[in-house]
């Protein structure tokens, strides 16, 4: 509706947006309203409306104007990345010079007060502050104090000497009602330049979540409980911990104390500078004022944990910095195997050198927190709080990412949460860099970056991205800018992205930045080492591929007559149909980097030419007709390729070679692969072309190479387990898995390396997946014991992988054994194991007669021991096979006025099962059946009625896929 009325608003009313402006961050009443309009001197339009009516057109201004009046505009825009973030910039008329805080938590009591001393600048004239505090903190309104300072000579230039009464009177303090906001009223407007301190006393309670100050605890070997109190502020929790701007933007100092018990370590953000007792066995520490920091990166713990001692630093630079690692002293020596204190230290070195800048603070604490349920480590600055988990990982990565924050994030600040994808994309692709340096980056297996390549390549693929999981978009926001960063490496070259980066850290330390910043002096530095044109700026290329939920493709089409070739851009998409709105009007920078048979040059990474945001280009001087190209080797652009047949044929032919194998890296092996598969499947590509370059797949054994085979092989399968087709092709996965099955050997030894060991077991799965007889056999011996066991319901002897396998292609015997296990399944247990096995007694059996049994017993008999939760995971994995969805239609066909009761009044079950039992067919013949189904029973689908033909409008679309591509991969 407000988009309505606003498109209708006369002009004259579009100076109300600022006090539209205005009603969003003082909120003000109904009753001040007609002063606020007055005071800003504009028409009498609204005056002489009613008080309501007035409110809602102010409302419907904000609605429609307040997210564009929050935007940087030099930033790039990415604040829909980070809709989870729910907050909104303070005014900024008032802007804090330090805080000054004391605070006393009780442990025992999960209780805390504290008082804050804020010293503000008055940067216009105001007269109300307003500053967050969370509503479950409670604040003494009627004792908050603020008491003038001075004048900021540097604002006001008025040399007017002003009296004001050191005291300034307070009218009234609010509270949002919807914003963790509190506004302090004065009784007059203060002027632009003025200082004042701002005193306030509040107390909280403690969480047992780890959001603000909360509480955990562990026991030790003695099994006595041993409690601590840690904090994790970030995005913007440090409003529950006291009233404060609590935003990035704000870099102040913190001059800090803070009570504990006298038998516990407080660790903070900065060294310890005094202590003094004080009542109850309590001390309270004061500690070294820090540096200029934003409210999220402010940190301690209060806790029982050990020093883990080490005292041998071979660098100067760390000699002057104290690195201390705190644990249960139980866990000391494992993190000793781990060598936590020399990953530390070599990390801090890698970054140190790569940013051309010390670490900025003197001591550095890292703490190996037990019971900690954060998803990502907090790291305050110079306090960095992981789980025990993630500390004895053997990890460089891990380490290195958090240390990157020291600088970027806590030194140099985001200036507000739509530019913090671009600090966390630096920050992975720096450890990344990392990691590979020191270990070689053995720890990624070589999966970096793959592994979140090939996730963007499905994600930005769909018709619509991030549809199921919103909160998936910030992180595939973040990898697809890190991809960007990795991008510009190779094109620009390492020394000059290097010396790019160090120059905008130089230029930002101890301040904010925007996204805008990095590209400004990236460019700068390209400039100067003449990697770009003058008329080129990487803002440019980063914000082509950044602001679109996409990615391209390019197509390469050879004349070889002429040595030249043709190559074109568009969307990439896998889902059908491909009817993404205004597709044809997204284009990109990409840079077009070749290889030719000719000159196998895989080092040289420098762009033969950009496409700059151009339909097509024309590339010249290629090899003669027998030889092939590459384009975007080594994934450096994260984009697929397609080419004509003839080159695809001539890649193949040459993979199928041993010189090829050892020539043509294992990334850019992989990529081929990749490339020729998805684009197969996304309809770009004939089938007959993507299993040609799988020939070579019979001597490959570099699982970078397999990763992408095992998606594929599932991905096709599923499509294509309905049709006649699938036997066929499931005989071609047992023939291309078992040489590599029977030389990895059914078993390795325990330092076998874990990228063999996964090839194994993927090669297993997928074996017996497709009825690999050894592999069935295998399992019915296992599950055996389970059957024999005299107390099957006590537990489960047989390993996971071999349940599948027996349900799959296992007797009717051994599913219903399983089936029992379900249904007499004891509390006593872990739930989760009772989970698995209804996943697989669900998902795995391709005989319908077990799934009709399943179904009956839940649905038409509605045993008591499976609940509306267990329904709703039958029906998901029956999703996930023909075999399953075609029984559950088949079900549901013939019990229909059975169901239609059962299920009255369960809307979201019987939604649930019309989706699922109509929506997954791909071929005509489920076109009919669902569409015979749809007629016949035409106005009882209820609530269900668009569900179904959604799912009729999507196995159409399936349906031409399969009649243009199921001949191809038969023949």
């Amino acid at each position: 509706m407000y988009i309505v009325v606003v498109q209708n608003l006369p002009k004259i009313l579009l100076p109300y947006i600022c006090v539209a402006k205005y009603y969003l961050t003082c909120q003000c009443t109904l009753d001040s309203m007609d002063d606020i309009l007055q005071q800003a001197s504009l028409t009498n339009i609204i005056l002489r409306l009613p008080k309501m009516e007035k409110l809602l057109i102010l409302l419907i201004i904000v609605i429609g104007f307040a997210s564009a009046s929050m935007r940087i505009e030099r930033s790039i825009d990415l604040s829909a990345a980070h809709s989870l973030i729910s907050d909104s910039k303070l005014p900024g008329e008032i802007t804090p010079n330090n805080y000054t805080i004391d605070l006393r938590p009780n442990i025992e009591e999960s209780t805390f007060s504290g008082k804050i001393k804020i010293i503000l600048t008055w940067q216009e004239p105001t007269n109300q502050i307003t500053l967050h505090a969370a509503h479950d903190l409670e604040i003494a309104e009627s004792d908050i104090k603020l008491s003038k300072i001075g004048m900021d000579e540097t604002i006001h230039h008025d040399s007017t000497k002003e009296n004001y009464p050191k005291e300034i009177t307070i009218r009234r303090v609010d509270r949002m009602i919807k914003k963790p906001c509190l506004v302090i009223h004065l009784q007059n407007a203060l002027k632009q330049g003025t200082v004042a301190e701002l005193e306030i006393d509040f107390n909280g309670q403690i969480w047992e979540t780890s959001e603000g100050m909360f509480k955990g605890s562990y026991p030790d070997n003695g099994g006595e409980k041993k409690n601590y109190l840690a904090t994790h502020m970030r995005p913007n929790f440090a409003r529950r911990l006291f009233p404060c701007f609590d935003e990035p933007s704000y870099k102040v100092p913190f001059i800090v104390s803070i009570a504990r018990p006298k038998n516990y370590t407080t660790l903070f953000n900065t060294p310890v500078k005094s202590s003094d007792e004080i009542e109850d066995n309590y001390v309270i520490d004061h500690f070294e004022k820090t540096l200029p920091m934003s409210t999220f990166t402010f940190g301690f713990v209060t806790s029982q944990l050990a020093l883990l001692n080490r005292t041998d630093f071979s660098d100067p630079h760390l000699k002057k910095l104290c690195i201390r690692v705190y644990a249960r002293p139980e866990l000391h020596s494992d993190l000793d195997k781990t060598r936590v204190y020399e990953r530390i230290e070599k990390s801090l070195l890698s970054i140190k050198t790569y940013l051309g800048a010390d670490f900025p603070l003197e001591k550095l604490d890292v703490v190996a927190l037990p019971s900690f349920s954060t998803v990502k480590p907090a790291d305050n600055w110079g306090l960095i709080v992981y789980k025990e988990s993630e500390m004895l990982q053997n990890s460089y990565y891990l380490i290195a990412q958090e240390l990157v924050y020291q600088w970027l994030g806590a030194w140099a600040t985001p200036y507000w949460w739509s530019d913090s994808h671009i600090n966390k994309a630096i920050a992975g692709f720096l450890s990344a860099q990392t990691a590979i340096e020191l270990d070689g980056g053995a720890e990624f297996e070589g999966k970096w970056p793959m592994t979140i390549l090939y996730s963007i390549y499905y994600e930005f693929s769909k018709r619509y991205p991030h549809s199921r999981i919103t909160g998936m978009k910030q992180e595939t926001i973040c990898s697809k800018t890190e991809l960007v960063l990795r991008m510009l490496n190779f094109t620009l070259g390492a020394d000059t992205f290097r010396k790019g980066l160090q120059k905008f850290f130089v230029d930002r330390e101890f301040k904010t930045f925007f996204a805008d910043d990095v590209w400004e002096a990236l460019t700068k530095q390209a400039h100067l080492d003449n990697k770009l044109c003058p008329n080129v700026t990487v803002g440019a290329i980063a914000t082509s591929w950044i602001q679109k939920d996409r990615i391209p493709t390019v197509s390469v089409i050879r004349n070889y007559e002429k040595k030249t070739a043709k190559l074109s851009q568009k969307v990439y998409l896998r889902e059908r149909p491909h009817d993404v709105p205004e597709q044809d009007k997204m284009l990109w920078w990409i840079p077009i980097i070749t290889i030719t048979e000719d000159k196998m040059d895989f080092d040289n990474r420098t762009p033969k030419l950009w496409m700059k945001k151009v339909k097509e280009v024309e590339i010249k001087d290629l090899p003669s007709a027998d030889k092939f190209i590459i384009v975007n080797p080594e994934e450096i652009g994260p984009f697929p390729v397609n080419y004509d047949e003839k080159n695809w044929n001539l890649l193949s032919l040459y993979l199928q070679t041993p010189k090829g194998r050892e020539t043509i890296p294992v990334y850019t092996r992989a990529k081929l692969l990749h490339d020729a598969w998805n684009l197969a499947y996304a309809g770009q590509l004939s089938f007959a072309t993507a299993f040609n370059m799988t020939l070579f797949m019979k001597s490959e054994r570099d699982h970078l190479v397999w990763n992408p085979v095992f998606t594929m092989i599932d991905h096709i399968g599923r499509h294509i387990d309905m049709s006649n087709v699938h036997k066929k092709f499931e005989t071609y996965v047992r023939t291309m898995l078992t040489p590599l099955y029977e030389e990895l050997g059914p078993e390795g030894d325990e330092n076998e390396e874990n990228w063999r060991r996964n090839l194994r077991s993927l090669s297993k799965t997928f074996l017996c997946r497709a009825g690999y007889k050894p592999c069935i056999e295998e399992a019915q011996v296992e599950y055996k014991k389970w059957m024999e066991s005299p107390s099957p319901d006590e537990g489960n002897p047989v390993a996971n992988q071999y349940i599948c396998p027996v349900f799959k292609w296992g007797t009717m015997e051994e599913w219903e054994f399983g089936l029992h296990r379900v249904i007499n399944f004891p509390s006593s247990r872990k739930q989760n194991e009772r989970t698995y096995l209804l996943k697989t007694l669900a998902g795995c059996p391709n005989h319908s007669d077990k799934i009709l049994r399943l179904l009956n017993i839940t649905i038409l008999e509605q045993n008591a021991n499976f609940t509306e939760n267990d329904i709703f995971l039958i029906f998901s994995m029956l999703s996930g096979g023909s075999s399953g969805y075609t029984t559950l239609f088949n079900f549901l066909q013939d019990n229909w006025e059975a169901i239609k009761i059962k299920f009255t009044n369960k809307t979201n079950l019987w939604d649930s099962l019309i989706s699922t039992a109509t929506g997954v067919f791909t071929t005509q013949e489920g076109y009919d059946m669902v569409k015979q189904l749809y007629v016949q029973r035409q106005g009882e689908f209820g609530s269900a009625e668009h569900i179904i033909e959604k799912s009729l409008k999507n196995i159409k679309e399936e349906t031409k896929w399969s009649d243009e591509n199921l001949p191809v991969i038969e023949k």
